[in-house]
């Protein structure tokens, strides 16, 4: 046990090391944009914005430590031991019903659900959203065990996508779509990655065969399509135009019972969304994972970890990072020009750079793409991409175009790329969608856009022009990944065609004859 203790401390500040990395970048940038003419924030505002970074730095280490502890190890177990099982049926059940309840309990869609609830009862959009996971995560099983191409299935459900998206322009419910394809993002988030990674990973290694490592990637990819296509379902069912309601960004009144209440409701909701998640893993425990005594310990810490961070991180960004990220866009708003175009840029590479996940995707693109693809090219490439990402959602909100202007070519590129570059790269950057939109993409930059479409186009604008950047944000990584797979496998051909082209040309003195008598 006090083993046990040395290590979750020494882990522990290892997190907040990281979370401390990913945040003040941001937090750092806000307050010097705050000694331009272009923003402003009261002394206030100020004064909770800090301690909200400071409580938000300690809720994300926590939370990513317990996923670290928790999710990841349930997940490689309930995939390696229903494998050997040869349960294919529970195997599938599972995964269904573990997409569902992950799901509900991750917090990027929580912070999107309370900024769309007047639209949509945010229970029915978390639920919703579950399930698409649920029967994704099923069909993603589904592929590993026998072993389906991962392209083909990705150009099957875009179409299908694509289909839905022309039929809301037939029932003139076209207002979803931006938040449907945001949905896709903020599913892929900190809680449920870890877990259905190492789902995948303990089914392939469960299983084998000559495509386990490919294999091992590519669910999230798929997972990351089922909320999509759900949320593009669920307007069809609904009657009425749309009409939005901002929610409240306004902070808390004072540190006192206010502050007390949000805690209090925060933490009932995530109490019972991890609940669900423990009752099934239990299930499972007891008829069929028969997990170590001290394996488990470790796994019931990890989640108290990761209900305590969720809790610290949800509060901080209902209390501080919200309200701020939307007077900063509402502040840019009336600034006009090129200047929210350049600060959402800086925004954007800024997010991506200090995010921490980005770090360990790069390592592992260099270490299986064997050099080919740099950890610097990837950085390169990732950062200048998620930071026109935001800049063009800001350009898009400016001039009240469709974000299909963006998704279609863009989603046309990475899946005409998927048919060239081997599966594994299309597997890894399909999965690395979520990676790029972190947890401040959803809680501190789509506010920032809110409040900016709020400035220049009012609050009716919100749903068609402000919603869409989590989505492009997710995408970068699709093209960004793939671009550089291409180019090192292009650079790869041409250096064996010139090593061949210089072995054919040598001099005849050059060639040696060997004598066989």
């Amino acid at each position: 046990m006090n083993m046990i203790k040395k290590t979750v401390s020494t882990a522990l500040l290892d997190k907040l090391r990281e979370s401390a990395l990913s945040v003040v970048p941001v937090a750092l940038l806000i307050l010097l944009s705050c000694a331009t003419p272009f923003v402003s924030l009261t002394a206030r505002e100020l004064c909770v914005f800090i301690i909200s970074t400071i409580f938000l730095i300690l809720g994300i280490a926590m939370f990513n430590l317990g996923a670290d502890m928790a999710m990841t190890p349930m997940g490689e177990h309930i995939g390696t031991g229903l494998s050997k099982s040869k349960k294919i049926l529970v195997l599938l059940l599972v995964s269904f019903l573990m997409g569902v309840f992950i799901t509900i309990a991750e917090p990027d869609l929580s912070v999107l659900a309370g900024q769309v609830s007047g639209v949509i009862n945010s229970r029915v959009l978390i639920v919703t959203i579950g399930l698409g996971v649920g029967l994704f995560l099923l069909l993603g099983v589904i592929k590993i065990v026998y072993q389906k191409d991962q392209s083909s299935l990705l150009l099957l459900f875009y179409l299908m996508i694509f289909t839905m998206v022309s039929l809301l322009y037939e029932r003139e419910k076209q207002p979803f779509l931006p938040l449907a394809f945001d949905s896709g993002g903020v599913t892929t988030g900190p809680i449920t990655v870890p877990f259905i990674m190492a789902l995948g990973v303990g089914i392939a290694r469960s299983i084998g065969g000559k495509k386990a490592q490919e294999n091992s990637f590519g669910l999230v990819a798929l997972c990351s399509v089922g909320p999509v296509l759900a949320m593009l379902i669920l307007p069809l069912f609904s009657s009425g135009s749309v009409v939005y309601e901002l929610p409240d960004y306004s902070m808390v009144s004072s540190f006192g019972r206010p502050l007390l209440n949000v805690v209090i409701t925060i933490s009932g909701e995530v109490a019972l969304a991890l609940a669900l998640i423990i009752f099934f893993f239990m299930i499972l425990q007891l008829s069929v994972l028969k997990i170590s005594r001290q394996r488990l310990i470790q796994i019931f810490v990890g989640l108290v970890y990761t209900l305590t961070g969720l809790v610290i991180f949800l509060t901080a960004v209902s209390v501080g990072y919200m309200p701020v990220g939307f007077h900063v866009g509402q502040e840019l708003g009336q600034a006009g020009g090129s200047i929210p175009v350049i600060f959402a840029f800086i925004l954007g590479m800024t997010t991506v750079l200090a995010e921490p996940a980005i770090h360990v995707l790069n390592r592992q693109v260099e270490d299986v793409t064997d050099g080919n693809v740099s950890k610097r090219q990837m950085m390169i490439a990732l950062a200048v991409g998620v930071g026109l990402s935001v800049a063009l959602s800001v350009v898009r909100v400016m001039s009240g175009f469709s974000v299909l202007y963006y998704l279609i070519p863009g989603y046309i590129i990475s899946l005409a790329l998927s048919l060239f570059v081997p599966g594994l790269y299309t597997a890894i950057a399909f999965d690395s969608g979520g990676v790029a939109s972190g947890p401040l993409t959803s809680s501190f930059v789509l506010p920032m856009v809110i409040g900016f479409c709020v400035s220049v186009r009012g609050v009716e604008g919100i749903m068609e022009n402000a919603f869409g950047m989590v989505a492009l944000v997710a995408m970068t990584p699709l093209i960004a990944i793939q671009l550089l797979g291409f180019r090192a496998l292009v650079a790869k051909h041409g250096r064996e065609k010139t090593a061949m082209r210089r072995i054919f040309s040598a001099e005849d003195a050059e060639v040696i004859y060997f004598n066989w008598d």
